[in-house]
């Protein structure tokens, strides 16, 4: 017997049902952005590596995954170089491209080379999959699908308080409770400084990013690890754990970072989005967390994370400002700020929690049995006019058994039934059944489409 094939780890298929799912979580993203003044943009499934590498950091470079060179990607390769099997030397001989690990490097990339096309600010949208050489887990894959928003041009936080009113306003109408985590980098900068460990910030931010899983005894020890000394580890402790409302927060940091003009700007920053946001009424709550650090190094002012309040599973929205992306492709001095939705984890949630709209998963709505030519013909233009009007339907394409035909309707889901017979032929109408209810009744074609459409 063949052995039956699968896919990588990490990576799904999806049914017509699990796709009428996903659709809906990208349609009603994308009429909130458009709603916001943004405008969709697409960009290649690969970049050249040279585009990728050394922008998410070292841990970012490790999960990218690289495309060998066409052809005999050897040539030009020495035996020693072979043998010597250091990975990061041969994948930059071998690999001369790689798959995006997401989608705001190549949007950084795409405004640096379109740069005389656009008008600034630019506020862009993009629906794309992306890829990592990570462990798949619950809630973590390979392969999966982001959905970011970005504003660049523009140095505004009005840009921040917009996208955490899109966050907002989208998982509102998916009917999922959500906490809405802020922090700012220059807080973490500062913290840094006042620790005396200003340049370790990188291993600080990348550590207790971790804090929610791996504890904070790993991230203590983490911090260690990396060289930063038992007193500055200490220094960190009452920070890290800082509980109280954001007011009470905010007031706690101001004390703690009188002395650093970059901490004290991050405050700034944040007391501005937060009181701004107060008085827009969000649906959902904002929080102030000292320990969110979104482990990325592009990351420079704002940075957001959103948490599933009924649903254990990790981030299912993030982002930030990136003053700096730009410049590293040669377009220094533009600033940046966006968003991105795991769609793949959104998923997941409204699963969960059953929350996708009944009409949303709903398929063809009504199916004309085929009982033979002549019937069949009959029906054709019947379902044409039912499919002007706005009716999902079909008809069984071969004259089967009634019972097969019946079984599919089942199988689909279908929650109507047309049936046409001579009676009906001769009568110039149908016999529709309620598949739910089991109900029938003759009507005319007219009718029939009234009571679908109802």
């Amino acid at each position: 017997m063949a052995t039956k094939p699968g896919i990588p780890k990490g990576t799904r298929d999806f049914s017509p049902v699990e796709m009428a799912k996903r659709n809906y979580i990208f349609d009603t993203i994308r009429g909130v952005y458009a709603l916001y003044g943004f405008q969709q943009i697409e960009t290649p499934a690969m970049e050249n590596l040279s585009t990728l590498m050394g922008k998410y950091g070292e841990e970012g470079d490790k999960l990218l995954f690289k495309i060998l060179n066409s052809g005999n990607f050897l040539a030009g390769v020495q035996a020693e170089e072979l043998a010597e099997a250091n990975t990061n030397h041969l994948a930059a001989r071998l690999c001369e491209k790689g798959l995006r690990y997401d989608l705001t490097v190549p949007f950084a990339r795409y405004v640096v080379q379109h740069r005389d096309e656009l008008a600034m600010p630019f506020k862009r949208y993009q629906i794309q999959p992306v890829w990592r050489a990570d462990r798949p887990q619950k809630g973590r894959y390979r392969e999966f699908y982001q959905c970011d928003a970005d504003v660049v041009g523009s140095d505004s936080l009005l840009n921040e308080v917009e996208l955490m009113q899109i966050v907002d306003t989208v998982f509102t109408k998916f009917g999922v409770r959500v906490c809405i985590k802020l922090n700012n980098r220059k807080i973490l900068t500062g913290i840094a400084e006042m620790i005396g460990a200003a340049d370790k910030i990188v291993d600080i931010t990348v550590a207790i990013d971790k804090l929610d899983k791996i504890g904070l005894d790993n991230v203590n020890a983490e911090l260690a690890a990396h060289g930063i000394g038992e007193e500055a580890v200490a220094r960190l402790q009452p920070i890290i754990q800082l509980s109280g409302t954001n007011s009470e927060k905010l007031a706690v940091m101001k004390e703690v970072l009188a002395g650093s003009e970059t901490g004290m700007k991050g405050i700034e920053e944040c007391e501005f989005v937060l009181d701004t946001l107060a008085g827009l009424g969000l649906h959902n709550p904002m929080e102030l967390d000292l320990t969110l650090a979104r482990g990325l190094n592009y990351y420079t002012g704002c940075i957001f994370e959103v948490k599933a309040l009924d649903v254990e599973i990790g981030s299912i929205t993030g982002g930030g400002r990136y003053d700096n992306l730009t410049g590293i492709f040669g377009m220094p001095g533009v600033s940046g700020v966006g968003i991105s939705f795991g769609a793949d984890r959104i998923f997941d949630v409204l699963n969960q929690l059953d929350l996708y709209p009944k009409e949303t998963v709903t398929g063809t709505e009504l199916l004309f049995v085929n009982f033979g030519p002549a019937e069949a013909a009959y029906c054709l233009p019947v379902m044409a006019k039912a499919r002007q009007a706005g009716v999902r339907c079909e008809i069984y394409p071969d004259s089967a058994k009634m019972k097969k035909q019946m079984s599919y309707a089942n199988a689909k889901a279908v929650p109507f039934v047309a049936i046409v017979g001579e009676d009906e032929m001769k009568a110039g109408k149908v016999t529709l059944k309620n598949m739910a209810t089991g109900e029938q009744q003759l009507v005319t074609p007219e009718e029939m489409v009234n009571i679908l459409k109802k």
